[in-house]
């Protein structure tokens, strides 16, 4: 059984104060007020009252740290302490269009040794508060949902392999791309699938409930922790040329150690075409 660090549980138990209210804005998503914050991307009410709450919890807990936030922007703290990374609702828009399936993502990064930037994220929770799941991550510790381990699945053929994505949209990513790529992998997995929640998709994947996973155009907040749960489970992550970062936003791609050779492979060769 897992033991919760101090850190984990504070996310925890903000992601837990959040969630408790956007499991009751969903039960009325229709009554919310939305405002347009970009061509299809929208941010309601309960999206900021959600990224309040947690920059709350984590502010009462750790008031030194500082922020990177969805709605918020970065918020600086002691340049020699860690900072949170928080998207309070990854999902928006199933959230606003009723449909359950959104998480909140909240990650712990390292100040660089002697300053002068960011380095890895060591801790991290993606938390769905529909289904009451709680995944989280430690550098060195491994992955869990709840008290469970988490390992990637093992499948080494593409041919058996269940592929994640996420789809250009309106103002948001390069179809032509993406297009090159769904072209490429298409035919050689078993399927694809897009469910519109970067953090819970990675979340999945370390989960084995997927086999692989690619996109591009995010932003930290989305796959900061993520990225870190399937590391931990085993899985690599990399961008689209194959190089390891602490954080992947503009490009991830994520696999098992045999899958993620041969999506890149695939990958690469449609990104050349």
């Amino acid at each position: 059984m897992a033991v919760l660090s101090g850190v984990i549980r504070v996310m925890e138990k903000a992601a837990r104060k959040a969630g408790g209210r956007l499991r009751r804005d969903f039960g009325e998503v229709e009554h919310l007020q939305v405002s347009r914050k970009g061509p299809a991307d929208f941010v309601s009410k309960a999206d900021r009252i959600a990224e309040r709450t947690i920059y709350d919890e984590l502010l009462a807990a750790r008031p030194d740290w500082g922020f990177v936030m969805e709605e918020a922007g970065i918020i600086e703290g002691d340049e020699t302490k860690p900072r949170w990374i928080v998207d309070p609702l990854d999902g928006t828009s199933n959230f606003l269009h009723g449909i359950p399936h959104f998480a909140i993502s909240i990650a712990v990064q390292e100040p660089k040794l002697g300053g002068g930037g960011w380095d890895d994220v060591t801790a991290a929770v993606v938390y769905n508060p529909v289904t009451d799941e709680t995944f989280w991550a430690e550098k060195s510790r491994g992955a869990w949902l709840h008290d469970g381990r988490l390992r990637v699945s093992s499948r080494r053929h593409l041919s058996e392999a269940l592929i994640a994505t996420g789809i250009p949209f309106q103002g948001h990513g390069d179809f032509a791309d993406w297009t090159r790529i769904f072209s490429a992998i298409a035919p050689q997995v078993a399927g694809i699938r897009r469910f519109g929640a970067a953090s819970l998709d990675l979340a999945w994947l370390a989960a084995g409930r997927f086999d692989g996973f690619w996109e591009s155009d995010l932003k930290d907040w989305d796959t900061a922790a993520g990225c870190l749960i399937v590391r931990e489970a085993g899985g690599f992550v990399s961008d689209f040329r194959g190089r390891s970062q602490p954080i992947h936003a503009k490009q991830v791609l994520a696999a098992n150690d045999a899958l993620h050779s041969k999506l890149h492979k695939l990958l690469a060769g449609a990104l050349k075409a």
